[in-house]
């Protein structure tokens, strides 16, 4: 009697905890993760060369901290811009052989231009926003107008172009690195009112770390 008692009771203690522990589990909160896309617009103009390498590491390093099912495109920009990759962040060879074949500088080319890439990378965020993706665009040069002034940036316009974005994907990011202070500023005094601080991050290459910790936490890393 007294055996059958104990396998009645460990039985009993048994059940209790498989209920308690279904029960925890029911109620456990994951964290929701969002897979984000992230247009990267390189600068592969003369002004921008000798900053170029580093820049290319700065962005394999970045594509190394997402996730694989994250998307990423990277326009390269000179006197004109255009896709040269497109895909997972965790294809770090392809990326690689990318920028190295498609950056190369080119003595024929003239001019960086931006507002081209802007225009080109704004286009795929909101296709990527369409397809279920945080989009985020990463500006990586020195930001310098050169060559056809109908393709660089229009600093009046930028700020309603990106409005139009956000309101569209409330959680675009955009951040621009390796630019000098008084670009950088320019960036800051144009497009803060539109993305906050938290979603408008700024570095040059002193800084590029913490600003990429930064942008990770605006994407939701």
């Amino acid at each position: 009697m007294n055996n059958t008692f104990k396998i009645i009771l460990f039985a009993a203690t048994f059940l209790i905890m498989i209920g308690l522990g279904i029960f925890g589990l029911s109620n456990l909160k994951v964290d929701d993760f969002h897979k984000a896309a992230i247009i990267f617009v390189v600068d592969s103009s003369a002004s921008n060369q000798k900053d170029l390498p580093a820049q290319k590491m700065l962005i394999r390093q970045l594509c190394s901290m997402l996730d694989p099912e994250d998307h990423i495109k990277i326009l390269r920009v000179s006197e004109d811009s255009y896709l040269i990759y497109e895909g997972s962040p965790q294809s770090s060879a392809d990326v690689r052989k990318s920028m190295e074949k498609f950056t190369q500088f080119d003595a024929k080319e003239y001019g960086t231009a931006y507002g081209l890439a802007l225009e080109k990378a704004f286009k795929h965020a909101m296709t990527m926003d369409k397809e279920g993706y945080i989009p985020a665009v990463v500006v990586i040069g020195d930001l310098e107008n050169e060559g056809d002034i109908d393709k660089q940036i229009d600093w009046e316009t930028l700020p309603e172009d990106v409005s139009n974005i956000k309101n569209q994907a409330d959680d675009f990011t955009m951040m621009f690195l390796y630019a000098s202070p008084e670009k950088l500023d320019l960036v800051k005094e144009k497009l803060n009112p539109v993305l906050g601080e938290n979603k408008l991050i700024i570095g040059n290459e002193v800084a590029s770390n913490k600003s990429l910790r930064r942008f990770l936490n605006a994407i939701g890393r």
